[in-house]
C-alpha cells in the first residue's frame, strides 16, 4: 500500500482537509509509480549500453555521451523520491501544473512535472498580485524524510483563494526561520520573484548580483548555474563547462550538495587558493604594502617579459659536421628560427617548436633522397655543440622558479617591470623568494600559463622517444622484408608509405598527460563575494573564461579593503565592459532586531552601504555579555535546541564541536548558522576592515547574536 504523501503535525490538521490535499495526493502518488519505472528502466539501459562494445572514433564517443546521459539521469531519479515535486500553480484556466527539479512524463505521455528551469515553469516562480502572470494561486510544499510536513497557498488573483489554504505569507515567513545544519539548505520551492528574474538571466556577458548580507545572493548565483546549463547546453558540450569559484573551504563545503541537489553534477567547485598547486600551503602576505604592490602588478605581462628574458638566440655562427654533409646555420639564421614560434604557445611547448624548425632547416641542407629524414634528425639530436647552443638560448624552465627569481634578483625584476621604481623593486626582494604567499598565487598562475609545465614537456619528448626508437626498430624489420620480398608486385614496398609510417607513430607511445582540470577554458565562471578580489586575481579567472561569460556575487559594502567605486568601474578596469547590475534589496536570513544593531556599524565606516531591509522579527534581541560567559551561553542554547547550528566568531582558541563551529569572521563570509557568538569584536581590528569584519560576523545569523566583551 502506498505511503501517504503528506504527514502534517497535529496544530496543522485543518489542512488535511481531503478538499485541500486529495488531488495532490493522488498526483504525486502517480509520480512515485513513474519514478519507479522510469529508475528501472534507466539502469537497465544503462546496463545494457555498457554491455555495448564500439569501435574507435564516433561509435565509441556516441556510447560513451550515452553512457553519461543515463548516469545523469539515473543520478536525480534515484537520489529523489516523490520530493522531487516542489509544488504547483493552478492557471486561470483551471489548469493545476506541477512544477518538479526535473522534468517527468508518464508512460502514456501525461506531463506529471515541469521542470522548474523551463519557460513553462517561469510563472510559478515570478508571479506576484501585482502581476499574475496568468495563474490564480500556487502551492509550495515543505519536504521532510519524503513526506509533506507543511504547504502554503497564495492567492494571486480573488478566484484563487477557492481551496486554498490561507496562511501563506506567515508560513513563508517562519520557513526562513529553520534550523540550519552544515550544508545550505533546499530553497529552491521559495524562490522569490525577484531572485527568479536574475536566475533566468541568459549568460551572455557579466551579470553582477549586488546585495546586502541576507538577500540571496548565493542562492541565485547557484540556481542560475543550474539553470544556465539546462537552457544553455552549448556550456557543456564543447563549451568548456562551468566553475564555481567561493572564498575559502567552508563555503566550498557549505554549498557543495546544491548543484547536484537541482540535477547539475558537473560545475567544478574551487578556490583561488586551488588555482594553484603552491596555494595549497601560501600564507598571507606579512607586509600590506608588498600585498598592494603586487596586486595592482600584470601578471600576465610581467611573466610574458620574464619568459623573454629567457628566450635569446646564440650570437654566433655554427658549423655542424655529419657523415652526409657540413651543416651550417647563422647568426641571423639563428635569430629568424627564434621568431617562429607560435605566439599562443607557452615558453616551454614553444621551445619544442622552435627546436624543430632548427633540426627541420638543417635537414633540409642535406641533398641526398637516400638518407631518411629521421636518421639526420637523430644524429643532430646527439650533437653536443649544436643542443648546447639551443639549450643555452631557450632553457626549460620551471614556473615557480621564474617567479621566485623575480623576487631574489632586483636586476632580473627591474628588467621585467621597468615601471617599478628602485624603493618597489627593493620592497618587492625577499630573502626566501620561495616562501609563497597568497598575493604570489596570481602570478604563479601566470607563469604556469606563459612559461608551462616542465614536467609535460619532458614527458611529451619521452613519448617522442618512445616513437623513435619504436620507429626505428620497425624501419629494421621493413627494410629486411623489403629486401627479402621476391614477389613480381613487389608488395612489401608498401611498409614504407605514409599510412604504415602513421600507424607505427602510435607503437609503444606513453600517454599524453592530461590537462589541469582547473586551467580552463570555462564557458561560465560564477564568483562569489567578488568584492575581495584584487585586479591580479580577477586576471586569474579571465584567462580561464576567453567569453567573459560570469555570474559576479558580491556586496561593496563587504569589502575588507574597502570598494568606493562602481562595479561597472571596477570590471571594466580589469578587462569585463558593459556588465549588467542586479541589486537585491530584502534581507530573507537575518532577522530585523540583528539588522538594527549592525547597520549603525557598517554606516559609520560606509556611510552609503547598502544595508538590506529584512522581512521578519526573530522576538529574540541582540544580547551582550562577558568573555566568561561563553560557555553558560552555548551550553543554554544546546539544551534548548536539539536541531541547528551555532558558531563562535573570532576566539581562535576555541575548539569546535558537535553543531559549533568556531570561524574568523573573514572565516565565515557566505555562511550561515542560529546561532553567532562574537568574542570580542571590538578587537577585529580597526578603520575599514575592523568595521565589514564586525558587519559580516554580525549578520551570520539566522536567528540569535550574542556579543561577548
Amino acid at each position: 500500500m502506498p505511503i501517504d504523501p503528506f504527514h502534517l503535525p497535529d496544530d496543522l490538521r485543518a489542512k488535511t482537509a481531503p478538499a485541500l490535499i486529495e488531488s495532490d495526493r493522488r498526483h504525486l502518488q502517480r509520480i512515485a509509480e513513474t519514478l519507479q519505472d522510469q529508475r528501472d528502466d534507466a539502469a537497465t539501459r544503462l546496463a545494457e549500453v555498457r554491455r555495448q562494445t564500439a569501435a574507435a572514433g564516433a561509435a565509441a564517443v556516441d556510447r560513451d555521451l550515452e553512457v553519461r546521459r543515463l548516469s545523469g539521469r539515473l543520478r536525480v531519479l534515484e537520489r529523489f523520491g516523490i520530493d522531487i515535486c516542489l509544488g504547483r500553480m493552478t492557471t486561470d484556466s483551471g489548469e493545476a501544473i506541477y512544477i518538479g527539479r526535473t522534468g517527468l512524463a508518464a508512460g502514456d505521455g501525461t506531463r506529471l512535472l515541469v521542470d522548474w528551469r523551463a519557460p513553462a515553469a517561469e510563472p510559478y516562480f515570478a508571479a506576484t498580485m501585482r502581476e499574475p502572470r496568468g495563474i490564480i494561486s500556487r502551492r509550495r510544499y515543505r519536504w521532510a524524510d519524503g513526506r509533506i510536513t507543511d504547504y502554503w497557498d497564495e492567492a494571486l488573483t480573488p478566484d484563487g483563494f477557492d481551496g486554498a489554504s490561507l496562511d501563506d505569507q506567515s508560513a513563508f515567513i517562519a520557513s526562513l526561520g529553520s534550523h540550519r545544519t552544515s550544508k545550505m539548505r533546499d530553497v529552491l520551492a521559495t524562490i522569490q520573484a525577484d531572485q527568479d528574474a536574475i536566475i533566468r538571466t541568459p549568460s551572455r556577458g557579466a551579470l553582477v548580483v549586488d546585495g546586502g548580507p541576507g538577500t540571496g545572493k548565493t542562492v541565485v548565483a547557484l540556481h542560475r548555474a543550474a539553470h544556465l546549463l539546462y537552457a544553455e547546453p552549448r556550456l557543456t558540450q564543447g563549451g568548456g563547462g562551468m566553475l564555481l569559484v567561493g572564498p575559502n573551504a567552508h563555503y566550498l563545503s557549505y554549498v557543495d550538495d546544491v548543484l547536484p541537489s537541482l540535477g547539475e553534477d558537473t560545475v567544478r567547485l574551487t578556490t583561488l587558493r586551488d588555482l594553484t598547486p603552491e596555494g595549497a600551503t601560501a600564507v598571507e602576505e606579512f607586509d600590506p604594502r608588498v600585498a598592494a604592490l603586487k596586486a595592482a602588478l600584470d601578471p600576465g605581462a610581467l611573466l610574458a617579459a620574464a619568459a623573454s628574458a629567457f628566450e635569446r638566440p646564440p650570437q654566433h655562427a655554427m658549423r655542424i659536421e655529419t657523415p652526409w654533409a657540413d651543416l651550417w646555420i647563422s647568426r641571423e639564421e639563428w635569430h629568424e628560427l627564434f621568431t617562429t614560434a607560435d605566439p599562443a604557445s607557452s615558453h616551454n611547448e614553444a621551445r619544442d617548436e622552435v627546436w624543430e624548425e632548427v633540426l627541420e632547416f638543417l635537414i633540409d641542407q642535406v641533398d641526398d633522397e637516400d638518407v631518411p629524414p629521421h636518421s639526420i634528425r637523430r644524429w643532430l639530436r646527439q650533437d653536443d655543440e649544436l643542443t648546447g647552443a639551443f639549450v643555452r638560448g631557450w632553457p626549460l624552465l620551471v614556473p615557480a622558479s621564474v617567479v621566485a627569481r623575480l623576487w631574489s634578483s632586483p636586476d632580473f625584476l627591474r628588467e621585467c617591470a621597468p615601471e617599478l621604481s628602485s624603493d618597489e623593486v627593493a620592497l618587492l626582494r625577499r630573502d626566501d623568494a620561495q616562501a609563497w604567499t597568497l598575493s604570489d598565487l596570481p602570478l604563479l598562475d601566470a607563469a604556469r600559463r606563459r612559461i608551462g609545465d616542465p614536467e609535460t614537456v619532458r614527458q611529451e619528448h619521452r613519448r617522442q622517444a618512445a616513437v623513435a626508437q619504436s620507429r626505428e626498430q620497425m624501419s629494421q624489420v621493413i627494410d629486411h622484408l623489403v629486401e627479402s620480398d621476391d614477389s613480381d608486385m613487389k608488395v612489401m614496398s608498401i611498409l614504407r608509405g605514409q599510412d604504415a609510417t602513421n600507424v607505427l607513430d602510435g607503437v609503444d607511445a606513453l600517454p599524453v598527460v592530461s590537462p589541469d582540470e582547473l586551467a580552463g577554458p570555462f564557458g561560465h565562471i560564477v564568483v562569489d563575494e567578488a568584492q575581495e578580489l584584487t585586479d591580479a586575481e580577477w586576471r586569474m579567472l579571465l584567462a580561464r573564461c576567453p567569453s567573459r561569460s560570469f555570474t559576479i556575487v558580491g556586496d561593496r559594502a563587504q569589502a575588507r579593503h574597502g570598494f568606493t567605486e562602481s562595479w561597472e568601474a571596477r570590471l571594466a578596469r580589469v578587462g569585463i565592459s558593459d556588465p549588467t547590475i542586479a541589486r537585491l534589496s530584502v534581507n530573507y536570513r537575518t532577522p530585523a532586531e540583528v539588522m538594527e544593531a549592525a547597520a549603525p556599524v557598517i554606516r559609520q565606516a560606509i556611510p552609503d552601504a547598502n544595508v538590506p531591509t529584512s522581512v521578519r522579527e526573530s522576538g529574540v534581541p541582540v544580547r551582550t555579555g562577558a568573555v566568561a560567559d561563553l560557555e553558560s551561553v552555548l551550553w543554554s542554547w544546546l539544551d534548548a535546541n536539539p536541531d541547528g547550528v551555532a558558531c563562535v566568531i573570532g576566539d581562535a582558541s576555541f575548539v569546535p564541536a558537535a553543531r559549533v563551529r568556531s570561524l574568523t569572521p573573514e572565516g565565515s563570509k557566505g555562511l550561515e548558522f542560529d546561532l553567532v557568538i562574537l568574542i570580542r569584536p571590538d578587537e577585529f581590528g580597526e578603520g575599514l576592515t575592523g568595521a565589514v569584519d564586525r558587519y559580516v560576523a554580525m549578520t551570520r545569523t539566522t536567528r540569535e547574536l550574542v556579543i561577548l566583551r
